[in-house]
């Protein structure tokens, strides 16, 4: 039966994230969420996306869409695990069911089994590279290994390489954890130095939990008795790591490097759309699509209570602006406990990503962001600045600006 759809919803762009080899990868990162949803797909022959859902999925993901402009967004696992020709194949298929449109591609990747004709392809067919990389070796390695144990950063750092080689387009994804978090700088420094002007910062937040297989990360919504997961970043790490960073951007790099947390923050001061769904009021607008073809909530949500149906038996729009996904999007608001509802900075973060609300508020209530002391401080640090770069946005002129006055600005704290 085709669930009822709230047309208010289709006001947000249809968006889903493709998993083709699911949660396989050539590594074996400590802390990584994901492979452990191989186990949801144990019982299937094969766990890499068919040419023919990859088909089916293509026609049906533009013909959803209300804009001119697509994205196609792969991920994984590790998405280079399918081959070249699976990707090939993929663009020819865009190509054949575009009519008319633009479309884009983003993929997310370890890096290590890029090549020479693996960046051929990226660059004649302008995709936009992410690569996962935690800064200088001693911090990339600690956490980022490979199956067998081994470091991986010499081969990330060979993709890296390749990528400039060819000139593709790259940012990086860094994830921030209880290793690396003491070390803002040297970890800010390492992307400039090697030409990456796009980061994106990523907190490190998992629960473990008890199971008779072993260790399992918890559920976000899980209320049995969890301990943080040790590589976890702590509320006091954070704040300190962002702080530092945004003192060294705010007098040097603005207008050079974009820090997508730095941008999500500016957007909310000037009550724009932050571009992010971790800061957005409400989430739900980001999918993801297993290789079976089953859809979840968000990436974070692969959990059998948050699965929305399979592209097989449902079509996108209805599981994407269904009531079921919609009710996940509008949770993320109305469940604020009564500690963010009386922030003063809540429009900054919004309560952060759902994920991470698992700690209680200073009145005893359910539903705080565990890194909520950490947002608290960076917000209160940054918010003369903000306040100087919307001015100077209202007024028409660059928010660059601050870097002139940023020391006076600081002199005022």
């Amino acid at each position: 039966m085709m669930e009822r759809i709230n047309h208010q919803a289709f006001s947000h762009p249809l968006y889903v994230m493709l998993k083709p080899v699911g949660a396989h990868c050539n590594l074996a990162c400590q802390y990584c969420y994901y492979l452990e949803k191989a186990h949801l797909y144990g019982h299937l022959p094969q766990h890499v996306m068919s040419e023919e859902l990859l088909e089916r999925f293509t026609r049906e993901y533009i013909e959803a869409q209300t804009s001119s402009d697509i994205l196609f967004t792969w991920h994984g696992g590790e998405p280079l695990m399918r081959p070249l020709s699976f990707y090939r194949k993929a663009v020819e298929l865009q190509r054949r069911y575009a009519g008319g449109r633009r479309i884009d591609n983003a993929l997310q990747t370890n890096g290590t089994l890029l090549t020479d004709e693996w960046c051929r392809f990226l660059k004649e067919n302008h995709w936009l590279v992410g690569i996962s990389v935690d800064g200088p070796q001693e911090f990339h390695d600690e956490y980022r290994l490979t199956q067998s144990r081994k470091p991986s950063w010499l081969k990330v750092m060979n993709g890296i390489r390749l990528l400039k080689k060819y000139r593709v387009e790259w940012n990086a994804m860094a994830v921030v954890n209880d290793f690396n978090a003491d070390n803002p700088l040297e970890f800010y420094h390492f992307f400039k130095q090697h030409g990456c002007t796009y980061l994106q910062f990523t907190p490190i937040v998992e629960r473990i939990k008890a199971h008779p297989d072993g260790r399992h990360l918890a559920s976000p919504h899980d209320d049995e008795a969890c301990a943080i997961a040790p590589f976890s970043v702590s509320a006091e790490q954070w704040g300190r790591f962002l702080c530092a960073i945004f003192d060294e951007w705010v007098r040097h790099d603005v207008g050079r490097v974009f820090v997508q947390l730095f941008d999500c923050t500016l957007a909310n001061w000037m009550g724009l759309s932050p571009g992010c769904c971790v800061y957005a009021e409400h989430c739900g607008h980001a999918g993801v699509m297993e290789q079976n073809g089953d859809v979840y909530s968000c990436d974070h949500f692969v959990f059998p209570e948050y699965r929305l149906g399979n592209i097989y038996q449902n079509t996108l729009i209805e599981m994407l602006y269904g009531e079921q996904q919609q009710r996940f999007s509008l949770l993320k608001h109305r469940s604020l406990p009564q500690q963010c509802q009386e922030c003063d900075v809540l429009f900054a973060c919004h309560g952060e990503c759902p994920k991470n609300r698992f700690a209680h508020d200073r009145y005893g209530n359910p539903g705080l962001n565990y890194l909520c002391a950490g947002y608290r401080r960076f917000y209160r640090h940054t918010a003369p600045y903000m306040d100087f770069m919307k001015g100077e946005l209202l007024h028409q002129r660059p928010p660059a600006n601050v870097m002139i006055h940023a020391d006076e600005i600081g002199r005022r704290c």
